[in-house]
C-alpha cells in the first residue's frame, strides 16, 4: 500500500508542479503523467513497473549507449568527487583528455569548445563564425544561412536558423541574418523533380541563394548531416560534394550539425563521414555522453581558431564567450567512458548492422497502403505515412498519436514528428539505443506494423 501512495504522490506532484518538455498539460485533468523509473539497456519501467522496449532512446535520440551503464555513472561519480567544477577559463583533466579524444575523432578539427546544450553548441558556431568572418575579411559577412525543415535549437538564434514554421510560430521577432535554402527531401522534391535527372537542384540553389543575398554578406551554411525532426530526410550522394564545393567558393564556413546524428546514431561515428564533406565547424551533444551527463561540443578548424590570437593591444580579438557548465569535470568524465564503451564494444558497427536489418524488416510493409516512403541509416529510421500514395496526402496528426498509443500498448515506445512542418508531421521515428540485438528489433518492428495494421485512415 505504502508504494501505491507513493506513487499517485508522485503523480499529484509532477501534476501540481512540473512543467513538461513540449506537453500541452491540459491532458493532465484527465490522464496521468509518464513518470520513468528505471532503465537497462533498451528497456525502461514506469513507476508503475511497467516495462517497455524504449525505440526512441529516451524520446528524443540521446541515451546512445543504452540505460544502466555503471561505469559511465562510476566515471562521473569519480571525477565529482576530486573535482567538480572549475569555469572554462582554466582546463580540467577530463575535458583536456577529452578534447584530444574528439580531435582524434575528427582529426580536421583541432580545436574543441564546450557547453552544456546542442542549442547552446550551435549558439556558440554562430558566433564564431560572425566573429571569425570580421576578423579575417575585416568586412560584415555575417548572414548565417541554413535548410527548411532542420532543426537547430530551442533558442531564439538557434530558432532563427530552424525550418520547421511550427517550431518557431509565436516566438518571434528573431535574430537577423538568417536565411533559409530548400530541403534535400526526394520524396516531395520542393523542385518538383525526380532524382537523378533532377541535376540536385538542391544543392545548386545555395549558390543562387548566396548571390542573391551577396557574398560579401554571407559568412557561414549550417546544415544537418540528415535532417532529423523534420521527417529523417537524407539527402542523395552527390549532394555534399556540391554544397562543399560552393562553400568554398564563396568563403562560406560550412557547419554540421551532429547534435543528433553523432556517436553512432548513423552507423558511423558521425553522419557527415557518410559523404566525406569536411566541415569548418562540427557541433554535437546528445550521444556525447549518452545523455548520462549534459554536455556539448562546438569544434572548429585551426584555422579558424588562429584568427582568434592576437597581440594584447587587441581587446576584442579573442572569443569573449563563456558557457558556466560547459566542459564540467563530471560531465566531461562520463564522455571519456561514454566513447570508451562505444569503442571497446563496436557500438558504432552494431548501429550500421541492427540498422540495415531494421531497414531490411520495415521494407517488407512497403506495400502497405498507409506507406508513403521509409528511409533511414543506422539506427536511426523514418517511416513517412500517407492516406494516399499517390498524391502523397500525410496521415492527419490523431492517425500519428494513434499508431504511436497502438505501439505502446504493444510495449514498445516509438517516436513521431511533433509540432514541426504544419500539415506534414506524418514520419515515425525508430532509434533505439546502440545495444539493440535482433530479437529487440522483431520487437520493433511487430509493434510497428501491428499498430500501422489496425489504423484507418
Amino acid at each position: 500500500m505504502k508504494d501505491i501512495e507513493q506513487t499517485q504522490e508522485l503523480i499529484d506532484i509532477d501534476k501540481k508542479n512540473l512543467w513538461h518538455h513540449i506537453t500541452q498539460h491540459k491532458i493532465f485533468e484527465y490522464k496521468e503523467p509518464f513518470i520513468i523509473a528505471e532503465g537497462k539497456g533498451c528497456r525502461i519501467k514506469d513507476i508503475h513497473g511497467r516495462e517497455f522496449l524504449d525505440a526512441v532512446s529516451g524520446g528524443v535520440w540521446c541515451v546512445n549507449a543504452g540505460y544502466g551503464q555503471e561505469s559511465i555513472a562510476k566515471a562521473a561519480y569519480r571525477q565529482l568527487v576530486r573535482l567538480p567544477y572549475y569555469s572554462g577559463s582554466a582546463g580540467n583533466p577530463p575535458a583536456i583528455l577529452l578534447a584530444q579524444k574528439l580531435s582524434q575523432m575528427i582529426p580536421e578539427l583541432s580545436r574543441v569548445y564546450f557547453s552544456s546544450s546542442g542549442s547552446e553548441a550551435n549558439e556558440k558556431a554562430f558566433k564564431l563564425a560572425r566573429q571569425y568572418n570580421r576578423l579575417k575579411y575585416k568586412m560584415n559577412k555575417y548572414k548565417i544561412l541554413y535548410r527548411e525543415r532542420d532543426y537547430h535549437g530551442t533558442t531564439l538564434a538557434a530558432l532563427s536558423a530552424t525550418g520547421q514554421a511550427e517550431r518557431t510560430e509565436a516566438y518571434g521577432p528573431f535574430v537577423p541574418g538568417f536565411k533559409s535554402i530548400p530541403a534535400a527531401y526526394c520524396y516531395r522534391c520542393p523542385f518538383g523533380k525526380k532524382y537523378p535527372s533532377c541535376d540536385i537542384q538542391c544543392a545548386h540553389v545555395l549558390e543562387k541563394v548566396i548571390r542573391q543575398e551577396n557574398p560579401d554578406t554571407v559568412g557561414a551554411l549550417i546544415l544537418e548531416p540528415i535532417t532529423a525532426g523534420g521527417g529523417i530526410i537524407i539527402p542523395v550522394a552527390e549532394y555534399f560534394e556540391i554544397i562543399q564545393k560552393i562553400c568554398r567558393k564563396y568563403a562560406v564556413l560550412l557547419i554540421i550539425d551532429e547534435v543528433v546524428t553523432g556517436f553512432g546514431r548513423t552507423g558511423k561515428a558521425f553522419g557527415h563521414f557518410h559523404w566525406g564533406v569536411r566541415p569548418d565547424i562540427v557541433t554535437t551533444a546528445k550521444g556525447i555522453t549518452s545523455s548520462y551527463m549534459p554536455l556539448s561540443a562546438t569544434m572548429a578548424t585551426e584555422k579558424i581558431f588562429n584568427e582568434f590570437i592576437s597581440g594584447s593591444a587587441d581587446k576584442t580579438g579573442y572569443f569573449r564567450d563563456i558557457s558556466t557548465f560547459g566542459g564540467s569535470a563530471g560531465a566531461c568524465a562520463a564522455a571519456l567512458e561514454n566513447i570508451k564503451i562505444m569503442q571497446e564494444q563496436q557500438l558504432f558497427v552494431n548501429s550500421e548492422k541492427m540498422g540495415a536489418y531494421l531497414l531490411e524488416k520495415l521494407n517488407e510493409f512497403r506495400d502497405m497502403p498507409i506507406i508513403g516512403d521509409i528511409r533511414g541509416k543506422g539506427l536511426f529510421v523514418g517511416i513517412e505515412l500517407v492516406s494516399d500514395r499517390k498524391s502523397k496526402m500525410p496521415i492527419n496528426e490523431a492517425c500519428m498519436a494513434a499508431i504511436v498509443n497502438k505501439a505502446a500498448q504493444c510495449g514498445v515506445l516509438i517516436g513521431k514528428m511533433n509540432r514541426s512542418i504544419p500539415g506534414q508531421n506524418n514520419v515515425l521515428v525508430l532509434a533505439p539505443a546502440l545495444v539493440v540485438n535482433k530479437d529487440e528489433i522483431d520487437k520493433i518492428v511487430s509493434a510497428v506494423h501491428n499498430a500501422l495494421a489496425e489504423i484507418r485512415v
